[in-house]
């Protein structure tokens, strides 16, 4: 009866050539099977013009708010009240920071197949990409990221506090305005604003897709929110539903030559106005929006975003990147450090929906 043998064929019985496997033929590929990414949005979401005016790790930038002017009826007459102008501004400050290190041994090195230093570096450039727009998603809605030892993200909690001053004192404490926080209790009567949103397209349900983004499209003309620069960032959930809803408002085979997913765009036509883009990278409350609730879930849903480029501001800077030689060890070290800040700027111009999927 034949038998297997360390390289993995089979070995007739009897047969003792190299009997105790050190001669293994192994060959090892030059092509590294790559890690799938996800894909960023939040520097097309957000507005960058305060990016040249920051330098280093706490530096402020003081945005001035436009001056709110009386206008008062005007008769033959009539004494004219002088308005004194009111100066008010609030601060855009550089108060985040995330790092990378690793090392590479000089013998691991000089025997490697590949280039580990080089591959090390460009996946290190993306996981601090996808941590940035993970944080800035949270931060604009409401929430902070909780990360396990290796900085994966495995809940989130409410916001309870501003980063810094607020925008506007009548927003709430984390920078967004109450009544812009969508949830069952907008959209049902007698449904409870700590409850989710049921969204579907058969079954039983509360709204479609469609209708969430009626409603938050007449909310932002009440608010003269501008046509131009309106945003949506949905999950892959939400993303499936409204295709269900309609196929040909986010589908390619409907819009040919249009540029699917990039920078997590969904098509290049907008929908109802909104520009749609897709992220895995919005927050979720326990198991997220897949889990299915009729009736909305206060314990277990997702949350998608709209807004305006107006909206948020952001100012990034990759400071320092830097390789040099191991003072424990024959080998390099590389690591960066990246700083950034984030602010709300128009509270009126940001719209959270907690939502679920129907059962």
């Amino acid at each position: 009866m034949a038998t297997v043998s360390s390289t993995g064929f089979p070995a007739a019985a009897g047969w003792n050539n190299l009997p105790n496997g050190d001669f293994v033929p192994a060959v090892f590929s030059k092509k590294v099977q790559k890690v799938f990414r996800k894909e960023s949005v939040v520097e097309d979401i957000t507005n960058s013009d305060y990016f040249g005016e920051i330098a280093n790790m706490g530096d402020t930038v003081k945005i001035l708010k436009e001056p709110e002017i009386v206008v008062r009826p005007l008769q033959r007459g009539t004494q004219i009240i002088t308005q004194a102008l009111n100066d008010e501004d609030f601060s855009l400050i550089v108060d985040q920071s995330n790092y990378f290190a690793f090392e590479m041994d000089d013998i691991e090195k000089q025997q490697a197949h590949v280039e580990w230093m080089d591959m090390a570096s460009n996946r290190a450039a993306y996981r601090m990409r996808d941590r940035y727009d993970a944080e800035v998603l949270a931060y604009l809605t409401g929430y902070t990221p909780v990360y396990d030892s290796q900085g994966t993200i495995t809940s989130y909690t409410a916001r309870t506090a501003s980063a810094g001053e607020a925008a506007w004192s009548t927003a709430a404490a984390d920078e967004l305005f109450a009544a812009n926080k969508l949830t069952r209790a907008t959209f049902v009567a007698g449904g409870s604003s700590s409850e989710s949103v049921a969204v579907g397209t058969d079954g039983t349900f509360d709204v479609t897709p469609l209708k969430i983004m009626n409603r938050v499209l007449r909310l932002m003309n009440v608010n003269n929110v501008p046509q131009e620069g309106r945003w949506c960032v949905v999950d892959p959930v939400f993303a499936e539903i409204l295709m269900d809803e309609n196929s040909k408002l986010i589908n390619n085979d409907y819009n040919p030559g249009a540029n699917q997913l990039t920078n997590g765009k969904l098509a290049e036509k907008q929908i109802r106005g909104f520009t749609i883009y897709q992220s895995n990278n919005l927050p979720f409350v326990g198991t997220g929006a897949s889990t299915a609730d009729n009736n909305g879930s206060s314990a277990n849903y997702g949350v998608i975003m709209f807004g305006h480029k107006s909206s948020v501001a952001t100012a990034q800077q990759l400071t320092q990147t830097e390789k040099f030689r191991s003072q424990d060890f024959f080998g390099d070290v590389c690591r960066g450090m990246h700083l950034y800040g984030r602010k709300i700027l128009r509270p009126e111009a940001l719209f959270r929906v907690w939502y679920n999927i129907n059962a």
